[in-house]
């Protein structure tokens, strides 16, 4: 008999934990998880990268507590998450404009904000929508910043559908392949989502490294 205690505890998740995400809603908590993350300015501090990952090692039965997901079910929810969440986004922010962002304290947003125009402006509508996907808190907010600006909806569309496939199969068939070939793998997990977070990073990095030398050149020639 499930005691009360028991029963809470269960039901007590750790949303910034991949693994107790996936142990408590499984499949469907990663499509809502992708569709939170991209769709919504509220989930961007939501585990992306590392719930894709994971789900993946679990489906090829890695992982601890028994928790393991079908390939097929978890890769249709990933996707569609990723890309409806990435579409709603657009919407609201070619609905509601600045306004969405102008309502919110939180300094990570407004920096990803200003790296999402920032990397719209430097390579293009296309680049900039496929390669927001990879980098955290930047994948939020581009498509609401997208809508604002009104980046063409069939360009949006279609370039988000080819960057939201890449990221969101991509990462799961990874963390397949990876627990498929490895024996005990989810032994390695904590410093391998770690690793997955620093090479999301990787783009941000560079794009921070480039302007800053770029300002610096700019400085010594005045």
């Amino acid at each position: 008999m499930t005691t009360p205690v028991h029963a809470a505890s269960q039901l007590a998740v750790n949303v910034l934990d991949a693994d107790s995400l996936l142990a408590a809603f499984g499949v469907l908590g990663v499509g809502v998880v992708m569709f939170a993350e991209t769709g919504l300015l509220v989930g961007f501090f939501l585990p992306g990268d590392s719930l894709l990952f994971t789900a993946g090692l679990l489906c090829a039965g890695s992982g601890e507590g028994g928790v393991h997901l079908s390939l097929g079910p978890l890769l249709v929810a990933a996707a569609v998450g990723a890309l409806a969440g990435a579409q709603c986004g657009y919407l609201l922010g070619r609905k509601a404009g600045g306004a969405l962002l102008a309502h919110s304290h939180s300094q990570r947003l407004h920096e990803g904000a200003n790296r999402a125009e920032e990397l719209l402006e430097r390579y293009g509508y296309a680049k900039a929508v496929v390669l927001a996907r990879f980098v955290p808190v930047v994948r939020t907010v581009l498509n609401p910043v997208a809508g604002a600006l009104e980046v063409p909806v069939r360009t949006f569309t279609l370039w988000q559908v080819v960057g939201g496939l890449v990221w969101s199969v991509g990462l799961t068939l990874a963390g397949f392949a990876l627990g498929s070939s490895v024996p005990n793998v989810d032994h390695y997990l904590l410093p391998l989502v770690a690793l997955i977070v620093v090479v999301s990073l990787i783009p941000l990095l560079a794009q921070v490294y480039r302007a800053r030398r770029g300002e610096l050149s700019e400085g010594r020639r005045q």
